[in-house]
């Protein structure tokens, strides 16, 4: 079914025209590179992997409860809005959330595979070139992967939020070749680690943890590249050139602070707008999450060299400039030791699950060779009763 007939609401015009600015780069300096991005490649050359196969597409999802979050996460939770409804309202209501933020997965990671592209054309260094190859890679099979999951487990799909598209458009439409790294690879990539390992974190459901767990994989070599490349950049750039990019990330993560609240969902189970928003913002659940958010962006924005002190007022403002202390480098590892124990659980359950079959084929066929000696043995008995008759 065309993704159209699905969404929730209408999406406008079938397509997003950004009109690009800034210039396509090469480098004839095929020899050079710094090894940590060349190490950086190699791994992501060596850590490609097929949706198609490593993601078992058989496990059921029930629309109605697709992640198994507990009722408490919803912000309707302890309302009379929430006691009058209905299971099957309730049941809805989960749906048209799932539907929400994996939709803003799947238009996020579109969003990357565009910006990674970007940084192909237009970054000078070649080993930045090569890796952001292998990044477009896996933004395009993520999208691949949640636009799957989206049409075939949920069957319903929202359209890109403003505040994301927003942040997108802005990233897009700046001449500078560090800009796509700095909304992607920082903001964006942060935000989406955020909210998959919350979600990976809390549901119960195979199938969701799975595409969380191995896309968090990718996402953590995303962020340490951008950290790579902008700290080396920003050593270079003067004061007044920081403070730009400084301005550029707290209009980002006021954006996307605010965009976390999907008030759109309530307001399609009739609520007034003014109420939705009201009752998303007093969710305990939207205040852990966004708290969480910012774990991976905050230390990261440090990291890179963007420190000032209206960056850090705005921080304080959010209330998260003390994750600037946090240690990415473990997040990541974290990460990455979650999605393989994911790999070693799901192969020894098969591994065990062949076992089993090869077994029952040899009791079986032990069986029926039992029952065809002893069909000989009557046929014998049988004939030689004959003889002395």
């Amino acid at each position: 079914m065309a993704t159209r007939n699905l969404y929730a609401h209408d999406p406008g015009d079938p397509g997003w025209t950004v009109p690009a600015a800034g210039a396509a780069r090469f480098s004839w300096e095929y020899d050079e590179g710094r090894d940590r991005l060349l190490s950086l490649y190699r791994k992501g050359k060596d850590k490609q992997w097929d949706a198609e196969k490593r993601i078992d597409w058989s496990l059921p999802v029930d629309p109605y409860d697709p992640l198994g979050l507990p009722d408490e996460t919803s912000p309707l939770h302890g309302t009379p809005y929430w006691d009058r409804m209905s299971d099957k309202d309730k049941g809805e209501l989960r749906r048209n959330y799932a539907a929400w933020q994996f939709s803003q997965f799947l238009h996020g990671e579109q969003g990357a595979m565009v910006c990674a592209a970007r940084i192909v054309e237009s970054v000078p260094d070649l080993d930045a070139k090569f890796y952001s190859a292998t990044q477009t890679m896996d933004e395009a099979r993520h999208a691949e992967l949640y636009g799957r999951f989206l049409h075939e487990k949920i069957g319903l799909v929202y359209p890109i939020d403003d505040n994301l598209q927003a942040l997108l458009g802005d990233t897009l439409r700046d001449s500078r070749w560090d800009m796509p790294y700095l909304g992607m690879q920082v903001l964006i990539e942060g935000l989406a680690l955020a909210a998959f390992g919350m979600l990976r974190d809390i549901t119960d459901k195979p199938l969701p943890k799975q595409i969380l767990a191995y896309v968090m994989q990718d996402e953590a070599r995303h962020v340490a590249f951008g950290r790579m490349a902008l700290r080396d950049y920003y050593r270079q750039l003067s004061r007044a050139e920081l403070r730009e990019r400084e301005e550029f990330v707290i209009e980002g993560c006021y954006l996307m602070r605010d965009r976390l609240r999907g008030e759109v969902v309530l307001t399609d189970f009739g609520l007034p707008r003014d109420e939705a928003v009201r009752l998303s913002e007093e969710s305990e659940y939207l205040r852990v999450f966004r708290q969480l958010l910012f774990s991976r962006i905050v230390p990261c924005v440090k990291d890179i060299g963007l420190w000032g002190e209206r960056l850090q007022r705005a921080y304080v403002d959010m209330g998260v400039l003390e994750l600037g202390d946090a240690s990415l480098d473990l997040l990541m590892a974290q990460d990455e030791e979650i999605a393989e124990k994911l790999d070693a659980q799901r192969f020894a359950e098969e591994e065990a699950a062949r076992k089993g079959e090869v077994a029952e084929a040899i009791a079986a066929g032990a069986g029926e060779a039992g029952t065809g000696v002893g069909e000989a043995a009557a046929g014998a008995e049988g004939a030689a009763e004959t003889r002395e008759v």
